[in-house]
């Protein structure tokens, strides 16, 4: 009989006030098969969807939606950078929000 694992009841990040960005994501050819996101998951505590993916062997391009502190977004975006990936904010209109 297997033991039920626990699961936590939340996955928002604890602590001030968490926000909500989007951001557009260009992967170079050698980044492609890299798993960046999960890699940026596991060094700061950031949720992400992803709303929009394109990928080729020529480029990647996504369109991911992060959410925790101010802080973490900003070191999740300089790290995403570092690693060679390009990171645009995306303009949200009005009528979307």
């Amino acid at each position: 009989m297997a033991v039920p694992r626990k699961v936590s009841k939340t996955l928002k990040p604890k602590g001030p006030a968490s926000e909500k960005r989007r951001f557009w994501l260009s992967y170079p050819p050698r980044q492609i098969t890299r798993p960046v996101i999960w890699e940026m998951t596991q060094k700061f505590p950031v949720i992400f969807n992803i709303r929009q993916a394109s990928v080729t062997d020529e480029i990647g391009i996504l369109c991911l939606e992060l959410e925790g502190r101010r802080e973490d977004l900003k070191g999740a975006i300089a790290w995403l950078e570092k690693n060679r990936v390009t990171v645009e904010p995306v303009e949200i209109s009005v009528m979307e929000s």
